[in-house]
């Protein structure tokens, strides 16, 4: 059985690392005074790589500090301590990718083979690749902790969405580092590329609703419909406070203690009424009272204004208004409009204030009409 070919564009690939990484020389970066000496280290064995090693190591400390100190003195100018845990972040790869720069030089001047040459130089690319890859996950979440606590920023941002951009983030960082160290040792990257769609298509039918969920609590944290504490009413009839919006569901509180959880994707293609929005958290409920027909009505008006200006929980400003609606079957139509402080509130104060109303009518002589039917009989049966 024949083996399969490497595609042409895999090898050509790897012919240009290899020519590219065998470029790389450090007769090249020194002064031509210094060749003669340079010749006469290379001359003994592994000496010019221990040099090389030791000089890197050197350069590398310096360049690091260097680098620790220009950059902290930008740092201390800021009032977040996000700078100052970058640079701390960047230290360690930084001077790794420098040291092992000079490394790769001293393996240009060993007496080996230029295969092996060039697995020894492209090891040394994969280890800082690698590196630089580990540590880009935790600048990730650093950076993207640190935007979330900025107030004026992308409203995308946001504590309970940062989970969702750092696995994405993790995901991109992934991809492009195992694409670069694939290229990097001459392995066609299209059939893994192939394969990664292929499972990508199966895990979105299989999971096509958690996906209809995630994204849906993404787009509930960045549009803001409701927070943390309002009290809102779906179509299909709950009202509650908001206790918790995750990714995948909305779990709302009722006044019956009871914990309703609501997947997002069926609360975000829904009607919602959030009791708590506007310009601020109170609300105004109305109280519908019914008088007899004859009934003053001046004084009607006065007594829900004082019923309601007597209530302790109910707001002076705006002050309670009552409103005559139209003429019922049976009688006048009021509306008592009022406002509280929250919508928690509602129940308990329209009790109190239909309470009130109430025994002030009794109290007045104020005649609440009510449905009556009179049976008149002609004739009494024989």
């Amino acid at each position: 059985m024949k083996e399969t070919p490497e595609p042409i564009e895999s090898v050509e690939t790897a012919k240009k690392i290899s020519e590219t990484l065998s470029q790389f020389n450090f007769e090249n970066y020194l002064p031509a005074a210094w060749h003669p000496y340079w010749d006469d280290l290379q001359s003994i064995p592994f000496l010019g790589f221990f040099v090389l090693l030791v000089l890197g190591y050197v350069v590398a400390k310096l360049l690091t500090a260097i680098f620790s100190k220009g950059f902290g003195k930008i740092g201390k100018r800021t009032k977040n301590q996000y700078d100052d845990q970058l640079i701390q972040l960047v230290k360690k790869p930084l001077f790794l990718t420098l040291f092992f720069f000079f490394i790769g030089l001293g393996v240009k001047t060993l007496p080996i083979t230029p295969a092996t040459e060039i697995n020894l130089l492209r090891v040394l690319v994969s280890i800082v690749i690698l590196v630089w890859a580990m540590q880009s996950f935790t600048i990730l979440t650093l950076s993207l902790k640190s935007l979330a606590q900025i107030k004026d920023k992308a409203d995308a941002v946001q504590p309970k969405t940062v989970p969702l951009f750092e696995i994405i983030g993790k995901v991109l960082i992934i991809v492009i580092g195992s694409y670069i160290l694939l290229i990097l040792w001459g392995i066609n990257p299209t059939a893994w590329l192939a394969s990664a769609g292929v499972i990508g298509i199966a895990v979105g039918f299989a999971a096509k609703d958690t996906l209809a969920n995630l994204f849906s609590g993404f787009f509930i944290l960045v549009d803001s419909p409701y927070k943390v504490g309002d009290y809102i009413n779906l179509d299909s009839g709950e009202r509650g406070e908001v206790t918790h919006i995750g990714l995948r569901s909305t779990r709302l509180l009722t006044r019956d203690d009871v914990q309703i959880t609501v997947p997002n994707n069926v609360i975000g293609n829904t009607k919602t009424v959030n009791e708590s929005g506007g310009h601020w958290e109170k609300c105004r409920i109305r109280i519908k009272v019914g008088v007899a027909y004859g009934s003053n009505l001046e004084q009607v008006c006065e007594v829900l204004q004082d019923i309601a200006l007597s209530h302790a929980d109910v707001i002076k400003d705006p002050e309670p208004r009552v409103r005559m609606r139209g003429f019922g079957a049976s009688s006048i139509d009021f509306e008592l409009l009022i406002w509280i402080p929250q919508p928690v509130l509602r129940g308990r104060i329209a009790h109190e204030v239909y309470m009130t109303i109430y025994n002030e009518f009794n109290r007045l002589g104020i005649e609440i009409p009510y449905s009556k039917h009179d049976i008149y009989i002609k004739q009494m049966p024989g």
